[in-house]
């Protein structure tokens, strides 16, 4: 299992804000390359995202279930990329300060992915995550209420 933190510069809200927007989700997750569909009623549990991982050509089609829903404070998801398998991810976050701390864990749960070594499997993982918590923290900061206790941040949108 591979656990990455990081502390951003907004407000648990306004992380939980990017994450219900399905439509960003390609942005701040390393290998997610396009939506494809967000269903009616995502982020709420058993609803799922729809998008794709890879590169053109090497494209493969994949879904994300939200598996539990608690903001501004938890979500747990398992995304699909079969042939290569499931994976087990939970977001938790905390106040800190004026800002938060983000907590990603994530874990190979089926297919191939289980196959290989773990402290392998980690190290790839820790490594996709420090990118994917940077890219979110991008547009969390960049998105964040200019009301929050920033002390108003004009370049907020």
């Amino acid at each position: 299992m591979s656990v990455n933190t990081r502390k951003l510069n907004c407000s648990p809200e306004d992380v939980f804000a990017v994450i219900a927007d399905g439509w960003l989700f390609p942005t701040w997750v390393v290998g997610a390359s396009r939506m494809r569909d967000v269903e009616e009623g995502w982020p709420e549990e058993g609803f799922h995202l729809h998008h794709s991982f890879g590169v053109w050509p090497f494209l493969i089609n994949d879904e994300t279930t939200m598996l539990e829903w608690d903001p501004p404070r938890h979500a747990a998801m398992r995304p699909k990329g079969w042939p290569i398998g499931e994976a087990l991810v939970t977001i938790d976050v905390r106040p800190k300060g004026d800002g938060c701390i983000v907590r990603i864990t994530e874990e190979a749960t089926a297919g191939p992915g289980t196959w290989v070594p773990e402290f392998f499997m980690n190290v790839l993982l820790h490594l996709r995550n420090v990118e994917t918590l940077r890219r979110l923290a991008f547009i969390a900061e960049g998105r964040r209420d200019p009301a929050s206790s920033d002390g108003g941040n004009p370049g907020a949108v």
